[in-house]
């Protein structure tokens, strides 16, 4: 029997809109992602994996969700201080374990919000979703502050929804770490911005990933997705287009831009329909 999985990547307010958006118009065209034997999500991804994986919303809903200005998130955005030192903590580290850890140190060290409020937030995202939906098959990614490594949750850790999705969604130098079970974490996007490795074994994988970026130290959605396919899977990868590049913008954490963003990837998703449906329907 054939396995799917739906990767859902890192990539902000903004980033989210677009992975809604896209849901929306497959779904539009006759390919509901829902239906995914797995979903794994990263920062962004994890809430609408969260919402998507749930059942209590169709992609049509996400998608509406999606369209009403994101009232009562903060605006955000990172320094050009923080910034530099991403750049930096990038080209001084051979794995990402090791950009990790640089980035977790300036996440311990960064002055922000309380643990506490940044959590309501990310409830309040969430709504009435406060478990990990049924059978397993969900997913979220968190990094170490400490060590670096990736950390995988999912309805068997014993760790609330809630708090794995705050840790997933915790930006290094904008939000605090998450602290579950002793440990502080931050952002999953750090390790990768898809994480498309945890869909392996997967027969058929879908990745939607607002930030296509890698390099020698990171891998980009497309390598990860390369990597799978050369080990047997049928995998579509999608990236944003020019024009949702554009309704995205730079850093995706104005919730002003969610809309726009939501909008070009429903736009954008005619292009992938064919290809997506054919790899679903096998």
């Amino acid at each position: 029997m054939t396995q799917t999985a739906l990767v859902l990547g890192a990539g902000g307010l903004t980033g989210a809109g677009w992975e809604t958006g896209v849901l929306y118009g497959l779904a539009e065209a006759g390919v509901d992602l829902s239906t995914a034997d797995l979903i794994v999500g990263s920062s962004a991804g994890s809430v609408v994996g969260a919402l998507l994986g749930s059942g209590a919303f169709t992609p049509a809903e996400l998608y509406e969700g999606r369209l009403d200005g994101a009232p009562g998130e903060p605006a955000a955005r990172l320094g050009a201080g923080t910034i530099l030192r991403y750049a930096l903590a990038m080209l001084t580290s051979r794995t990402p374990e090791a950009y990790g850890r640089k980035l977790g140190r300036l996440a311990l060290a960064a002055a922000t919000v309380d643990a506490a409020t940044r959590r309501e937030t990310v409830a309040r995202r969430l709504g009435p979703v406060a478990r990990w939906p049924e059978g397993g098959r969900l997913l979220v990614t968190a990094v170490d502050a400490l060590s670096g490594e990736l950390t995988v949750y999912g309805p068997d850790s014993g760790v609330d929804l809630v708090d794995a999705v705050t840790a997933s969604c915790a930006i290094p130098g904008l939000w605090p770490p998450a602290i579950v079970e002793g440990r502080r974490l931050i952002d999953g996007g750090v390790h990768s911005t898809a994480n498309a490795h945890l869909a392996a074994g997967h027969d058929r994988v879908v990745v939607l990933a607002p930030n296509a970026s890698g390099n020698g130290t990171i891998a980009s959605p497309a390598r990860q997705g390369a990597a799978l396919a050369a080990a047997g899977a049928r995998v579509e990868v999608v990236t944003p287009d020019a024009a949702s590049r554009q309704a995205i913008g730079r850093g995706g954490l104005d919730p002003a831009r969610r809309e726009h963003a939501a909008r070009a990837g429903r736009a954008q998703a005619a292009a992938h329909a064919p290809a997506v449906a054919a790899l679903w329907a096998q």
